[in-house]
């Protein structure tokens, strides 16, 4: 599937371009070990680094990332992007905007003491027909100061869609570096879901304790034999 990604003219090189989100895996997945001591049961353990869904979860799409060094002090941001004025185009110059709070009433993440922000988006986005983008926080990254929220955007080829977040991190100060993933965008088809639920016949319990059996006794076996 190929993506076709446009920034204003002028913008090349001045704002960080979407990257392959197998390109954008952070350095602690990189850094942490494999397996651990377990204090609870007495043995080595293996770690979500050699966990396949949690990892390919994280390589799964593309990374939109933050246009400029975004600082936090004494609750007000600053930055300084470096973007030229574009004589036409409408598009804000700067990384970050805002949501006021009563946009978020009623809704469970309503907190006085968080931000709503909104992370520009300099780049359009046309998907194949057939496919919309499912679009939010990447994926098992903890580690943000902020919770970038879900949504599906069907069509955005010709306009910026942007992505409001929750800024969830109380330190007083923080620096946010240029190139942070705001982002993590899935195609996905948009035709409708058709649920087929039922017990497991005799054949598919066979196959379930089989595949069960394996993962336990062979390590890899999932990754070696349940890939596309």
């Amino acid at each position: 599937m190929k993506i076709r990604l446009r920034c204003l003219p002028g913008y090349a090189g001045h704002v960080p371009e979407p990257v392959l989100a197998r390109r954008s895996l952070p350095e602690w997945l990189r850094t942490m070990p494999p397996s651990a001591e377990s204090t609870v049961l007495g043995a080595q353990v293996r770690t979500v680094k050699q966990c396949l869904p949690f990892v390919e979860a994280m390589q799964t799409g593309l990374i939109f990332r933050l246009a400029a060094d975004l600082t936090l002090k004494d609750g007000t941001f600053s930055w300084n992007s470096g973007l030229p004025v574009h004589p036409v185009a409408r598009l804000s110059r700067a990384p970050i905007g805002v949501h006021v709070p009563e946009q978020a009433t009623g809704a469970p993440f309503a907190d006085p003491h968080h931000f709503i922000v909104k992370f520009t988006n300099h780049w359009t986005v046309s998907l194949p027909d057939g496919f919309g983008l499912l679009v939010g926080h990447p994926y098992n990254r903890e580690d943000l100061p902020f919770r970038t929220l879900w949504g599906v955007v069907e069509r955005f080829d010709d306009g910026f869609v942007h992505f409001p977040a929750l800024w969830t991190d109380h330190a007083v100060n923080v620096t946010v570096p240029r190139g942070t993933p705001v982002a993590q965008a899935v195609p996905i088809p948009l035709e409708p879901l058709d649920l087929d639920i039922a017990e497991m016949d005799d054949g598919e319990l066979a196959r379930h304790i089989d595949l069960e059996d394996r993962i336990q006794s062979e390590p890899g076996h999932y990754r070696r034999t349940r890939r596309g």
